[in-house]
């Protein structure tokens, strides 16, 4: 896995009708700063209500959340998840975590051991993984 920047978008697409009208409804997500803010999910139904001016608590929102959001131009390591217009968010999340992690411990690899790819010491990079990770465990759990 190669040490590249993250910049991960998709666009979110829905359209339905309500009162006699039809609405077509585009958001461009920034994938990035979903993840580096929030730790779940988020709600694209209510991305898409805001950024079109559409209450989350109106007759209209409930209409919306009926119908199934498409997806479509995933820029990153996202367009590895985008399918058919289903998004695995789940598996774009955890694939993100891991280049994070992996963006944090290439440069003290290549500094440390002289080791310019990870990929190419695959024990190695499991180890420095696994370490970080506990790292990280042991941050959010002190005893």
């Amino acid at each position: 896995m190669k040490n590249t920047p993250l910049h991960n978008t998709i666009d979110a697409h829905i359209e339905f009708s309500f009162k006699g009208g039809t609405h077509s409804l585009t958001s461009n997500i920034d994938l990035d700063q979903i993840m580096e803010h929030d730790h779940s999910m988020p709600s694209f139904h209510a991305i898409l209500a805001r950024d079109h001016q559409i209450d989350t608590y109106s007759y209209l929102y409930e209409v919306m959340q009926e119908m199934e959001i498409e997806f479509r131009n995933a820029q990153g390591i996202a367009a590895m998840f985008l399918h058919d217009g289903t998004f695995d968010y789940d598996g774009f999340a955890a694939s993100w975590q891991e280049h994070k992690v992996l963006a944090l411990l290439q440069p003290i690899a290549t500094r440390e051991l002289g080791i310019a790819d990870l990929d190419e010491h695959p024990g190695l990079k499991n180890a420095l993984v696994q370490a970080y990770n506990l790292g990280a465990y042991n941050l959010g759990h002190t005893t």
